[in-house]
């Protein structure tokens, strides 16, 4: 077991408890091991807000107050700004609507929001779907003698993956590429977060060539992208031969104020925020969903009887009839209160501000803990448990404001939130419409808190086919 922290001790004009920085310090390899476990006990021994040193070494608050975060969030965001701890990704994949910031941040949201409209997802799900049965295909033939044990993360990687890359880039794409592209992404994710986990180690990453390694992966991302938009650029779009697709609406649209397509730079930019953001999210809240419904048979009897209830038992839905198969949004939207894809956030102070009679100076460093928010004790009554009717019409107690948070929130909500949901819940649909999915074990699976909280590696579940 790590480390429990020691009873926390006030620093001079800190205005909540602060853990001193030598014990910090000295649990930074815990808290790097199991991030998750070290702040529930902070949180635990020293309240909702909490003064820590990341690393030991940077300080910093870490919350899980709704009044704070949704202070931070929404009604002061422009005295906060997303911190270095994410402007570092700059580095590896560039400078889009994930990283950017300010009013060039604002000019880009206004020019690519239109591409999230529910019009143009009417459309998009058509590619979703067909992603959907193609992966209910591959599972057709591995059922085809009898039960099949699936590692669900990798599966629902490739699938989420497929859905993001032709909805960015069209059917053209091949799965090695695609494959590739993922593989890339999980890399630098993975080695970007040990540097801020870790910051001590950054010299020996850099003399033992790491940086260097995942630069030059960074280069070999931004090359691929950079093939496809060119690619698209040469071949045009003519009545004959669409593009319904993101990338040709990033080509096609112009600043209010120039007239002007974006440059090549910034659509790569846009391009590598889309494939990292898009299958991220998905391919986590689903392979969470499938082994919440493993655990739970009869919330995946339930989704089935309400599709069955709406007359779409043995076809896939269209986009509008999405709504009337309320209950299957319930379990996902559980799910991401569980597991929330984005499990902890970064704002700095940008000037002094103030939260409840409490002085918070200019350079602030704020984590917003989103997956303590999720499970806060005094905000959702049984908060472990698994209870999707916690997101029905009426419930009570009502969801509280700013404790459910899986897109994040304020005018930094994630873009993509209901292409998101969509596409989760289309693929579940097809999934459920023609297996059963149980587990092989009864040990519990463990979060790995990346970019994105993931399920640790290895997870198998059995689908069989539904009699």
């Amino acid at each position: 077991m790590p480390t429990p922290l020691l009873p926390a001790i006030e620093a001079p004009t800190a205005p909540f408890p602060w853990v001193p920085r030598w014990r910090t310090l000295l649990t930074s390899l815990a808290m790097a091991r199991d991030p998750i476990g070290n702040l529930n006990r902070a949180h635990a021994a020293h309240g909702d807000t909490v003064g820590l040193h990341l690393g030991g070494i940077r300080p910093c608050y870490v919350t899980r107050d709704p009044a704070l975060v949704q202070h931070i969030l929404r009604q002061h965001h422009r005295r906060y700004l997303k911190s270095d701890l994410t402007h570092g990704l700059i580095r590896y994949i560039g400078r889009g609507l994930l990283t950017n910031e300010g009013p060039d941040w604002l000019r880009q949201r206004r020019l690519i929001q239109p591409a999230f409209h529910r019009q143009r997802l009417a459309g998009l799900t058509r590619l979703m779907q067909a992603a959907a049965e193609e992966w209910t295909q591959e599972l057709q033939a591995r059922t085809a003698t009898g039960p099949a044990l699936v590692d669900i993360h990798e599966a629902m990687t490739r699938v989420a993956f497929r859905i993001i890359a032709q909805a960015t880039f069209g059917t053209s794409m091949s799965d090695a590429e695609r494959d590739r592209l993922s593989d890339i992404l999980t890399q630098i994710q993975a080695f970007y977060v040990r540097t801020i986990r870790q910051p001590y180690l950054r010299p020996w990453l850099q003399g033992t060539g790491s940086y260097r390694r995942h630069e030059a992966l960074s280069r070999e991302l931004r090359e691929l992208v950079r093939t496809y938009i060119r690619k698209r650029q040469r071949a045009g779009t003519s009545p004959a031969t669409p593009h319904n697709d993101l990338l040709q609406m990033l080509l096609d649209v112009r600043y209010e104020d120039t007239g002007e397509p974006m440059m090549e730079e910034q659509l790569v930019d846009e391009a590598n925020i889309l494939l990292l953001a898009g299958h991220e999210t998905s391919a986590n809240a689903l392979s969470w969903l499938f082994y919440l419904l493993a655990e739970h048979p009869e919330a995946a009897a339930q989704i089935r009887q309400e599709r069955a209830a709406a007359g779409l038992a043995h076809r896939a839905p269209e986009f509008e009839e999405l709504a009337r198969l309320p209950y299957s949004m319930q379990v996902i939207q559980e799910t991401m209160r569980l597991y929330p894809p984005a499990w902890i956030l970064d704002r700095v102070a940008l000037e002094d501000d103030e939260f409840q009679g409490h002085p918070f100076p200019k350079g602030t460093l704020f984590s917003l803990y989103i997956y303590g928010l999720h499970r806060h004790p005094t905000l959702w009554p049984a908060p472990n448990a698994f209870r999707p009717e916690r997101f029905a019409p009426g419930a009570q107690p009502p969801v509280p404001a700013y404790a459910y948070l899986p897109f994040g929130g304020g005018p930094r909500l994630c873009i993509g939130n209901h292409f998101a949901l969509a596409e989760i819940q289309l693929v579940l649909l097809e999934t459920l419409r023609h297996f059963t999915v149980a587990p092989i074990t009864k040990e519990e699976v463990v979060p790995v808190p990346l970019v994105t909280l993931r399920p640790q590696e290895g997870v198998v579940l059995q689908f069989e086919r539904l009699a």
